[in-house]
């Protein structure tokens, strides 16, 4: 049975592809300036991603943003949108719809209630400034018939309709593959290649690392447990919570590290960061002979962890008085505590990523406009482009800050 068709095709000036964070910023702001807009959205719902963000109350940006917390084969290609789109002028935004937030470590800002306050001050702009939104949007072909009067057409399938849509201006800003149960998908890759942009690595970002060796049923014993520590990979620290999970190990320092970590790498972790471990464990050995090590340790460490590292590096001096433990043996010790090395079997992968790494190569898109250099009226913003923010509110900047860019040119 053939899909009904709809009549004729419709024409708007903006056609945005997602109705995401970066996709609903650049429509407001570009139909504040008189465009017609139209944002086509796959789900039956806007702003997923938005909405599961930050445990449900929505990282939306972070005070202190700079081009350092951003990760790309281009490091300077973000500087240009950043300066345009600041966070103060998205926190400006916030406040002006009245939405409660509050600054958490790291300068992180959150919502004080939920991320459903921020999808409803997109949908209120975008209401507001005359964007139109559609749900339920699959789109199966882009054609730019280069006849002089159709920039681009656009078939898709809406409610069992087949219909054409023509625009001058088409925004892709279909996010990646990260979580495809939120609606990630590699859609705007296909219409890179499309039209002959090119494509740098793609792999899971902000991810949780699982284990395949004796390391995956320790972290199985000890699932849930939190510790603050250092983690370090090819030359890259951060200081944060690590959270053992039955897989593996995840929490913001995993999550950040992941960005550097490369299969087959080792990472490093300090499990007292601030303390020199060997100078404490002598230190102690003077001041308090009669301890056990792991009574020492459980005054920095949760027990369970101190009785899997007493299994793992000193079981033979478990019941050993401090006093009677040489030297060599404690400085031994000290060390993997400030340099646990562990090799990651693998990552979860797009499952559970926050983010993908990689994609559309900013050499081939203006960093100013978000336009593809060799495709006129072809603009990529947010996630889709090689540019990943860390954890703690950068992504979302990045989409805020791109889409707008494009927003005022589109």
């Amino acid at each position: 049975m053939d899909l009904p068709v709809s009549a004729k095709s419709e024409q708007f000036d903006v056609i945005i592809l997602g109705a995401g964070a970066s996709g609903l910023l650049c429509a407001f702001t570009a139909a504040q300036r008189g465009r017609r807009v139209l944002v086509l959205e796959r789900a039956n719902k806007i702003g997923k991603k938005i909405l599961m963000s930050g445990g449900g109350r929505c990282n939306f940006t972070n005070q202190l943003v700079e081009p350092d917390n951003f990760i790309s084969a281009n490091p300077h290609f973000c500087k240009s949108a950043l300066r345009r789109y600041t966070q103060w002028d998205f926190i400006e935004l916030v406040e002006r719809h009245g939405i409660s937030y509050e600054e958490r470590k790291h300068s992180q800002l959150f919502c004080t209630d939920s991320a459903k306050d921020i999808v409803a001050m997109l949908l209120a702009e975008c209401e507001w400034a005359g964007a139109q939104i559609r749900t339920h949007c699959e789109v199966n072909k882009i054609d730019a018939p280069g006849n002089g009067k159709t920039r681009y057409r656009i078939g898709l399938q809406q409610d069992g309709v087949t219909r054409s849509l023509e625009c001058d201006s088409l925004v892709v800003a279909t996010g990646a593959l990260s979580i495809p149960t939120l609606g990630g998908s590699g859609l705007g890759y296909e219409i890179a290649r499309q039209f002959d942009l090119p494509l740098t690595e793609r792999r899971a970002g902000l991810v949780p690392l699982m284990f395949s060796d004796a390391m995956k049923p320790l972290c199985e014993r000890l699932s849930g447990l939190a510790v603050e520590i250092t983690i370090s990979c090819n030359g890259q620290s951060f200081t944060e919570n690590m959270l053992f999970t039955h897989r593996g190990i995840s929490g913001p320092a995993v999550l950040q590290i992941s960005n550097y970590w490369y299969p087959g790498d080792d990472i490093l972790i300090d499990l007292l960061p601030g303390i020199d471990a060997p100078q404490w464990l002598l230190q102690a050995k003077q001041a308090q002979g009669k301890s056990r090590l792991r009574t020492l340790l459980g005054q920095h460490l949760a027990k369970g962890l101190v009785a899997e590292l007493q299994g793992r590096w000193w079981v033979e001096h478990e019941d050993t008085a401090l006093a009677e433990i040489g030297d060599k043996q404690l400085v031994l010790i000290g060390e993997q505590l400030n340099s646990w090395r562990l090799k990651p079997s693998a990552s979860e992968g797009y499952r559970t990523a926050e983010v993908t790494l990689g994609g559309v190569d900013t050499s081939a898109i203006s960093s100013k406009t978000m336009e593809a250099r060799n495709q006129p009226g072809l603009y990529f913003i947010g996630e889709v482009l090689d540019v990943t923010g860390h954890l703690g509110g950068f992504n979302f900047q990045w989409a805020w800050s791109s889409g707008y860019s494009a927003g005022l040119v589109v």
